[in-house]
């Protein structure tokens, strides 16, 4: 079949987008999302995300890993497919849509994503790391020498080793700056290596940070290897509100394949 496709990335996390409200797109085809996300058979992309129709919001968002599999929450994918919908002509300014973790409102100003993540009310905190979910699960710990750091060795074995076993988890390795900035490189399952952003999981960072002491500012600004995101909430209670992923989502470009 000829796939017609959009190219999207946020701060380097690159996506391929397809409009499936017509429902032509096959979502149990997995060798088939695998190969469009192949870097060098296919198109190449840390994922793929299907916009489709919705009867309770503006659109879904249903999103896939590079292995093919469906998977939990993207925040950068999502700032991505806001973009996309509002090239479509679906919105303008504001847009509520729905997603694997829920409902999700969304607004673009000045060139930016303004992305509501969900709410979280549980953080796990140990000795050396926080673990917590931001619509997918993260790992959390500081690192020496970030820029040195092996994310893709010492990753690989945190997602795969106890507790997290066979589901895994994201892992997010953090140098602090200052305060109020945080430099973030993160492993992600389903990609199985690193990738140059990842925005579940600088929610994930600034919330950690943020409840560890490390820093007292609500609105936090995170480095990553693709570029600056920033993240603001709100705590009320034990639970983080209101939880803003902000930053840039770009079109490269569109096409046709034949897969």
């Amino acid at each position: 079949m000829t796939v017609k496709f959009y190219k999207y990335q946020g701060t380097g996390n690159d996506f391929v987008i397809v409009d499936n409200r017509q429902n032509v797109f096959d979502k149990n085809d997995t060798k088939r999302i695998k190969f469009l996300c192949d870097r060098r058979f296919g198109i190449g992309a840390d994922g793929l995300i299907l916009l489709e129709n919705d009867n309770t919001s503006d659109f879904k968002m249903v999103y896939y890993n590079a292995d093919g599999n469906e998977s939990t929450m993207c925040g950068n994918g999502g700032r991505c497919i806001v973009a996309f919908a509002e090239f479509l002509g679906i919105f303008k300014n504001t847009t509520t849509f729905n997603a694997i973790d829920g409902m999700h409102t969304a607004k673009i100003e000045d060139n930016l994503v303004y992305l509501q993540m969900k709410d979280v009310d549980t953080i796990q905190r140990f000795s050396t790391h926080h673990f917590l979910d931001t619509g997918s699960p993260h790992h959390v710990q500081f690192v020496e020498d970030l820029k040195t750091f092996n994310v893709k060795a010492e990753g690989e074995k945190i997602r795969y080793g106890a507790p997290y076993n066979q589901a895994g988890s994201n892992v997010n390795f953090v140098e602090k700056i200052n305060q109020n900035t945080f430099a973030v490189r993160t492993y992600e399952r389903g990609v199985e290596d690193e990738t140059l952003s990842c925005g579940t999981g600088v929610t994930a960072v600034a919330i950690a940070m943020y409840d560890s002491g490390e820093s007292t500012s609500n609105t936090i600004n995170l480095n990553v290897e693709g570029g600056q995101l920033k993240v603001s909430f709100d705590k009320v209670g034990n639970t983080y509100k209101n939880v803003m992923l902000i930053g840039p989502a770009t079109q490269v470009f569109k096409g046709e394949i034949e897969c």
